[in-house]
């Protein structure tokens, strides 16, 4: 009985949507699928919210401003059950390729209501997990609600237990901690294009990103596929919308960069940074053997008698309806009449 464990190639696309329309973006997200497969990958994962194009506007403009940015994503958005779904799908099946895709998902609950959603797919075109981001950031907050912790666990592949994280989920240990204690193989984080947090001398954001990642990949000792979004003119223009404050402030913030790197955090291959493209990459899972070795934060080198984390897995849902028994105990007693 071998216990290899698996060896693949996977890709990171550093690409654009065509924002913010879904049924283009999905087109994108199937040539881009294609084209990692053909070249060897069998998995390809995309950054934040790809589908329909991350909500650039929320960063620049203020809120009073931007209901038509909103309404435009709450139609393009994409519903987790449904022909939406089923298309990203189709592109798996046909591509015999995992794919990870970042969404914005429309909650079934309530149209004002939108998630920040990752979805991993298996070459048979199933969901295999949908993680929902746990608290959106900053300017975030006026687009996206939190998520719980149903989908906080690795996904068991064939590729090994893949686990996601969404842009500043990685800067939060309890989260990396609880994905590492659940035996997470290879990690996933995603980001978007920029992050222009100063109108004046903004963030090194690819500095915030690359220092995330190695963090991850050296404490988890696990392979961190780190891939971000790529800003084209066309989603400047539409994001600026003719405020010149804006569009200057979408030109001069610092690109993010997409990457990989290795369980004892070095990087594997040339990064991916300001410009659009396709990075793919060797992973062998059995390079975590030797890290672990000297630092299993979850198994030998952590102190269960000393510290505990409590993750509470349950979904939460608007609303728990409790149906009355239709069984014959169910049934309205007799009356009884007096007199």
């Amino acid at each position: 009985m071998s216990n290899s464990l698996p060896a693949f190639s996977a890709a990171l696309a550093d690409a654009a949507p065509v924002f913010p329309d879904r049924d283009a973006t999905r087109d994108k997200t199937d040539a881009i699928s294609g084209e990692a497969r053909r070249k060897g990958a069998r998995l390809a994962a995309f950054p934040e919210s790809f589908l329909p194009g991350f909500p650039l506007w929320a960063l620049v403009h203020a809120p009073i401003d931007t209901h038509g940015f909103f309404r435009r994503l709450h139609d393009h958005c994409l519903e987790t059950h449904g022909p939406d779904i089923d298309r990203v799908a189709a592109m798996a099946r046909r591509h015999g390729a995992y794919l990870a895709v970042g969404v914005t998902e429309r909650s079934p609950a309530s149209v004002g209501t939108l998630h920040n959603t990752n979805l991993p797919f298996d070459p048979d075109g199933a969901v295999v997990n949908k993680r929902r981001t746990l608290m959106p950031t900053w300017a975030e907050k006026l687009v996206w609600a939190r998520g719980d912790a149903a989908g906080l666990r690795p996904a068991r592949t064939e590729l090994g237990q893949i686990g996601i994280l969404i842009c500043g989920e990685n800067t939060n240990p309890l989260a990396r901690y609880a994905l590492i204690a659940q035996g997470e193989q290879v990690h996933i984080s995603t980001y978007p294009p920029i992050w222009p947090f100063r109108r004046e001398a903004p963030p090194d954001y690819a500095r915030w990103v690359m220092t995330r990642s190695v963090a991850h990949s050296f404490e988890a000792k696990v392979f961190n596929l780190t891939v971000a979004g790529h800003l084209d003119e066309a989603t400047i223009t539409a994001v600026a919308a003719g405020d010149h404050r804006a569009e200057k402030v979408l030109r001069e913030a610092p690109a993010a960069v997409s990457l990989v790197t290795g369980p004892t955090g070095e990087p594997v291959g040339e990064p991916l940074s300001g410009t659009e493209g396709l990075l793919i990459v060797p992973i062998n899972v059995a390079e975590s053997i030797e890290p672990k070795a000297a630092h299993d934060v979850a198994g030998h080198y952590q102190r269960h008698d000393l510290f505990s984390l409590t993750l509470d897995q349950r979904p939460q849902q608007a609303i728990h309806l409790i149906q009355p028994d239709s069984g014959p105990a169910a049934t309205a007693p007799p009356v009884t009449k007096s007199g």
